[in-house]
C-alpha cells in the first residue's frame, strides 16, 4: 500500500479524500519533524518512532570484501508496539470489521515530542488555512477581473454599434441637408425670377421722367437763345 492506497483507504472516515490527504500529510509531517529533531514520538500499542545515532566504524564490501570506512551518521527507528506485534504474529486475532482494536495514548505517552507534534500540526493546519484562503481570494480576484472584462467588451460592442449607426445615418443627413439646400435654392431662384420684371419696369419708369426732364431743359434753352438773338 502506498500513500496514494492509504488516503484512500480512510478516505470514507474521515468525510473525503481530502481531508483524509490533509490528515495523512499533517501526521507523517508531525512525526518526522520531531524525528529528525530528536525527540522520541511513542505511539501506544502501534510502535515508536526515534533517532539513533551510529558512530564511525569498518565495514566490509560485499562484492569485494575490502574492508571499508563508514561515516558516523543518525538513523530513523521504528520499533513496533506490543499490540502491533501480537496482531502480526496471530496472538490476536485481527478484526474481520471496524478500526483495529489499539489502545489509546494516556496524555504524556508522546515522549519528549508531544508539544513539538502538536506544534507541527497546528503550523501545518494554520498553512493549509491561509492557503486556501489566498486561493479563494486570487478565485474572487479572477472573477473580477472576468466580469470587468465582460462589461467593457459589452461597452465596447455597443460602442461600435452606435458608430455603425452614425455611419449609416450620416449618408441619408447629407443627402437630407443637400435636398433641403437645393429646394431653397430654387425658392431662391424663383423669387428672384419673379422680382426681376417688377424691378425692371420700376427701373424704366424712373428713367422716363428724367428722359422728359431732361428734353424740356433742352427745348427751354434752345428758346431763350432764340430770345436773344
Amino acid at each position: 500500500m502506498n500513500k496514494a492506497q492509504l488516503v484512500e483507504a480512510i478516505a470514507d472516515k474521515l468525510g473525503g479524500r481530502q481531508q483524509a490527504a490533509d490528515a495523512v500529510d499533517a501526521v507523517l509531517d508531525a512525526i518526522v519533524r520531531s524525528t529528525v529533531a530528536g525527540d522520541r514520538v511513542s505511539v501506544t500499542g502501534f510502535g515508536s518512532f526515534e533517532k539513533v545515532d551510529r558512530p564511525a566504524r569498518y565495514a566490509r564490501n560485499p562484492q569485494t570484501g575490502e574492508r571499508v570506512r563508514v561515516k558516523k551518521t543518525s538513523v530513523p527507528r521504528f520499533r513496533a508496539g506490543q499490540g502491533f506485534k501480537d496482531l502480526v504474529s496471530g496472538t490476536k486475532k485481527l478484526p474481520k470489521g471496524g478500526e483495529v482494536s489499539v489502545k489509546k495514548a494516556p496524555k504524556g505517552s508522546l515522549t519528549g515530542g508531544s508539544s513539538a507534534a502538536s506544534a507541527t500540526v497546528k503550523k501545518a493546519a494554520a498553512k493549509k488555512a491561509t492557503t486556501a484562503k489566498k486561493a479563494a481570494a486570487a478565485a474572487k480576484t479572477t472573477v473580477a477581473k472576468k466580469t470587468t472584462a465582460k462589461k467593457t467588451t459589452a461597452t465596447a460592442k455597443k460602442t461600435v454599434a452606435k458608430t455603425a449607426v452614425a455611419k449609416k445615418a450620416a449618408p441619408a443627413a447629407k443627402k437630407a441637408t443637400v435636398k433641403k439646400a437645393a429646394a431653397t435654392a430654387k425658392k431662391t431662384t424663383a423669387t428672384a425670377k419673379k422680382t426681376a420684371p417688377a424691378a425692371k419696369k420700376a427701373t424704366a419708369a424712373t428713367k422716363a421722367p428724367a428722359k422728359k426732364t431732361a428734353t424740356r431743359k433742352a427745348t427751354a434753352k434752345k428758346t431763350t437763345a432764340r430770345k436773344t438773338k
